[in-house]
């Protein structure tokens, strides 16, 4: 075998061939396989130590392409992407569009999901430890623990949390899903619930709802022990990515540690001006209904927008 002629071990062969097909792979697969089940290597003794290597796990969100989706006449498609790919209950936005104004006059769109912070207020103050940090650094809650008491949401510097009062309005088929603080749907009465990276996908190697569904790929994933991230379609070295394009995080001051990274921009890289005044278009939770093509069984979000 050839392996053997270049004094490898079968192990080291195989090992040196799976990473070049990863980094293949990585580059033409948009679901960046690279990102998702990484094992630790093994030893040099040769013995198998098949550890789930820990992500850090951390989005970028490019604030030059971001356009709040308006040059496009639609609402904005990373909320849409979540509402439906969660069966959000109604009113609920886990990643929600923000109009900040510029010092200078004008404003810009500031996607917010929930920022998976490594000093998590919200996992401070839960007194019976119903939200949790997993391996991966991501912000989980087991909503079979929570009590309603809504301290998490006190303590949350973005309110990026949301309580469920009453029976959530969902559609039907979100009962069929299989609850995990993952994935948590459907949606449980009298408990807190938020973004949570789309986590049973990372765990998979794919993306987000929402990095997917945006037409103008201003999201990224990525993982900052891989100091890797991507869009579906494009892939950046991470800490070089935040260097050069002078990244900033949102209320840092407090040192909270928030995982989401902006790039600063107002859109223009999607030919938005800062003074342009269209504002957001609403989003919607017309399960089944408006926007829905129940022939080809898409939402708007699902079709490549050119």
């Amino acid at each position: 075998m050839q392996f053997k002629e270049k004094g490898l071990t079968r192990r080291q062969f195989i090992k040196k061939s799976a990473g070049a097909m990863g980094l293949l792979s990585l580059v033409s697969s948009p679901l960046l396989p690279i990102l998702g089940r990484a094992k630790a290597s093994e030893t040099d003794s040769g013995e198998d130590h098949q550890q789930e290597k820990k992500h850090a796990w951390s989005m970028v969100i490019d604030l030059k392409r971001c356009d709040g989706c308006t040059g496009l006449d639609i609402p904005p498609q990373c909320t849409q992407a979540c509402i439906s790919g969660h069966f959000a209950p109604k009113g609920h936005k886990w990643i929600e569009i923000y109009d900040v104004e510029l010092p200078g006059g004008g404003k810009y769109f500031l996607p917010m999901p929930c920022y998976q912070c490594e000093n998590a207020p919200c996992v401070n103050v839960c007194p019976v430890g119903a939200t949790y940090h997993d391996k991966d650094g991501v912000v989980l809650i087991d909503h079979h623990r929570c009590i309603g008491c809504r301290m998490c949401m006190a303590a949350c510097p973005y309110q990026r949390r949301f309580f469920n009062w009453g029976k959530p309005e969902v559609p039907p088929e979100a009962s069929l899903a299989e609850y995990s603080p993952l994935y948590p749907v459907p949606a449980v009465r009298g408990t807190v619930i938020k973004c949570m990276f789309c986590a049973h996908y990372l765990q998979d190697g794919r993306l987000p709802y929402c990095v997917t569904a945006c037409p103008r790929k201003a999201l990224y994933i990525g993982d900052l022990n891989q100091d890797i991230a991507g869009n579906g379609t494009e892939i950046v070295k991470l800490s070089k990515f935040l260097g050069e394009n002078d990244a900033f995080r949102n209320k840092e001051d407090l040192g909270t540690q928030p995982r989401v990274f902006y790039l600063p921009g107002h859109g223009q890289d999607a030919g938005r001006k800062a003074d342009d005044d269209r504002p957001l278009l609403p989003n919607t939770w017309a399960w089944g209904g408006e926007g829905y093509n129940k022939k080809v069984g898409v939402w708007p979000w699902e079709k490549e927008v050119k």
